[in-house]
Parts: C-alpha cells; sequence; structure tokens
C-alpha cells in the first residue's frame, strides 16, 4: 500500500518538475519567461501567466490544507484563487512568487508523503473528494495551467 503513496507523489512530481513523457510541466513551463512575459495579458480581463503561477500556488496550498485538517488564512497573500499580478512586473517580484509556488509544492509534497495508505480512499474532513482523488486532481491541475502558460507564450510571441 505504500507504492499507492508512492505512485501519487510520483504523479505530481512529473506534473510539477520531474521529466515525463507527456512534455512540458507547470514548472518547466515557466523556465525562461521574463518578469514581462509573465505580466503580459492576451486579453481584457484574461488572466496573465503569473496570475496562473499564484493561482497554482494557492490551490496547492489548499489541497494541503485539506489533507492536514489546517485552517483557512496561513497563504502568505491576501485573497484566494485568483491574484492580480501586473503592479509590480521586477525580476524580483516574479522569483518571489516563483518561490512561493515551489515553498507549496514542497509543503504539500510532504504532507502526501506522510499520508497513511489506508487513508487515501477517505475523504479528508473538510474534503467533498477522496484523498486520492485530491492529490490526483492537483497533478492535473498543474498540467492544464502547464499547457495555458505555453499556449501564452506562443500568443506573445505574434
Amino acid at each position: 500500500m505504500a507504492s499507492d503513496v508512492n505512485e501519487l507523489l510520483f504523479l505530481i512530481d512529473t506534473a510539477y518538475n520531474h521529466s515525463s513523457w507527456h512534455g512540458t510541466n507547470l514548472r518547466g513551463s515557466i523556465r525562461g519567461v521574463s518578469p514581462g512575459q509573465a505580466a503580459w495579458r492576451p486579453g481584457r480581463g484574461r488572466h496573465n501567466i503569473w496570475e496562473l503561477v499564484v493561482h497554482a500556488a494557492y490551490w496547492k496550498y489548499v489541497a494541503w490544507r485539506r489533507l492536514t485538517s489546517s485552517t483557512r488564512g496561513s497563504f502568505p497573500l491576501d485573497g484566494s484563487n485568483w491574484f492580480e499580478r501586473t503592479h509590480d512586473a521586477t525580476l524580483a517580484a516574479w522569483r518571489s512568487d516563483i518561490a512561493l509556488l515551489e515553498q507549496t509544492h514542497r509543503t504539500l509534497r510532504t504532507a502526501i508523503a506522510d499520508l497513511n495508505p489506508r487513508d487515501l480512499d477517505r475523504k479528508p474532513a473538510r474534503g467533498k473528494t477522496t484523498t486520492r482523488a485530491l492529490v490526483t486532481g492537483v497533478a492535473a491541475h498543474d498540467l492544464y495551467h502547464a499547457g495555458q502558460i505555453q499556449l501564452l507564450k506562443r500568443l506573445a510571441q505574434k
């Protein structure tokens, strides 16, 4: 059963920052992206790469919170889900938000590694889905946004 936890770690790692057959993962999608590219918006009311990065960090935090039964309020940014990112398009601010993504991934990964394999098909205290579904959903979420980022980079080149 411990192999089930290892499989979940494999899924979130390949979706986030480990080599995979499917191509670019989330971390790879932002490699080499400048603050200006990250802040570029394809249209009014549309999200930019930077916002997708912070959004992914937020939902990794939410998954961690659900897995550990932690209370709300410990995410370092005010708000939830989407965080506007155009006001400070500096290299320092961009690196800070990438570091936030890295930190939330590591924290979530640690929580997953500590899971009891017997609990994978149970719903966490505040969850609507099983622990297994929550973790596989995080991987799918990372890949979904990695694809969006790849498209945004191409659109920005036109």
